[in-house]
């Protein structure tokens, strides 16, 4: 039997924030003002807090939402909480998470989008081997693409071509906007991976929920990856982003994202528009959300899920610098939400030289 996601209506856009003594909220963005929710609702301190309610009475997440709006009076400036630093008294978190950190899973799937195969065959081949004529795929990375193209589409109640598929960790390396990615002192690089980020909830039955999109930056180490594509599991364990906002009900068709990196106060990068969503996939959003939940460990209830879903090319092909502490990285989709932004440090110094296991 196939496995259906359940989805919300139009858009309405949430975040989360830490308030004076780190209180948490939720919110509506209106305009340039946020709608604290938390404030006249104190039992929805959460976006999983209202998740579950909405699920409990079997309502949708955006009608649950306007039926609460008209009893809220308490509104915060969103431009505060957006240029607040993580620490300071006014600042967003991820839109979506869990208390839990063990409870949150950071998953993605990869070489789905119409253009990725190109940017991953690139990594992985040499001048010669790549320009190689032939008829059937050269490598891993093509033929995994080829099995989308033929099979990543299925129709109504058929279960398709399953896509590649990612872990990034759970909630400890999740970061909201003005989080710090970490460049650990094991990893060759760091990489910028902006993306779309499906948010899901796992219903008390064990049905998936989708509660809808935001930005992310999935930052990985592609100099790890390049060494060999067998690497790709290590080089994924990295903190990313999500943020700042969740958009319920944005339909995931044809969506364009673009990063800039700056460096002291200099832009260094730009990645341009970069495309995303159903029409540039060789797998459908309904096949790849199958394939993720058809596992019995994806599907617990009350945990929370956040999954990368890539975009049509790498955001670079070649470059000549590497990611330094201090760099910031601006993730931003016009019309979808604000923009996510990053700062890059170095992390885990402790782990610079062997790590010793002691035995009991």
């Amino acid at each position: 039997m196939r496995l259906v996601v359940k989805g919300n209506g139009e858009s309405v856009r949430i975040v989360q924030f830490v308030m004076k003594y780190g209180v948490r909220a939720v919110g509506v963005v209106d305009g340039d003002e946020v709608i604290n929710l938390t404030a006249t609702f104190p039992q929805y301190e959460t976006t999983l807090a209202l998740a579950q309610t909405a699920i409990s009475r079997e309502l949708k997440l955006q009608a649950m939402i306007e039926e609460l709006l008209p009893q809220c009076d308490t509104r915060l400036s969103y431009d505060q909480l957006w240029q607040g630093e993580v620490g300071s008294e006014w600042h967003l978190l991820p839109p979506l998470d869990h208390r839990d950190s063990s409870r949150t899973y950071i998953t993605g799937t990869g070489l789905t989008h119409t253009g990725s195969m190109q940017s991953r065959d690139q990594m992985h081949t040499d001048e010669q081997s790549s320009t190689e004529q032939s008829n059937q795929p050269q490598t891993d990375s093509a033929r995994m693409f080829q099995m989308g193209l033929e099979g990543g589409k299925p129709g109504e109640g058929q279960r398709g071509t399953a896509p590649e598929w990612f872990y990034k960790g759970n909630g400890v390396c999740l970061r909201g906007h003005r989080g710090f990615l970490d460049i650990p002192s094991f990893a060759r690089d760091g990489g910028e991976e902006p993306e779309f980020v499906g948010c899901y909830v796992i219903g008390p039955d064990g049905t998936p929920y989708r509660l809808g999109f935001a930005l992310g930056n999935e930052w990985s180490d592609h100099a790890t990856e390049k060494i060999n594509y067998l690497y790709l599991a290590p080089s994924k364990l990295r903190t990313c982003s999500v943020g700042p906002e969740l958009v319920l009900g944005e339909s995931f068709e044809d969506l364009d994202v673009r990063v800039v990196v700056t460096r002291d106060g200099e832009q260094i990068y730009d990645s341009g528009g970069l495309k995303s969503g159903q029409q540039f996939m060789c797998h459908s959003l309904a096949n790849c959300e199958d394939h993720h939940f058809k596992y019995p460990l994806h599907r617990q209830p009350g945990d929370v899920h956040l999954h990368y879903f890539g975009t049509s090319k790498l955001s670079y092909g070649e470059r000549s610098w590497k990611f330094e502490p201090g760099d910031l990285i601006e993730v931003s989709a016009e019309g979808f939400s604000r923009s996510l932004i990053n700062q890059v440090q170095a992390a885990c110094p402790d782990a610079a030289t062997p790590v010793v296991v002691k035995s009991l």
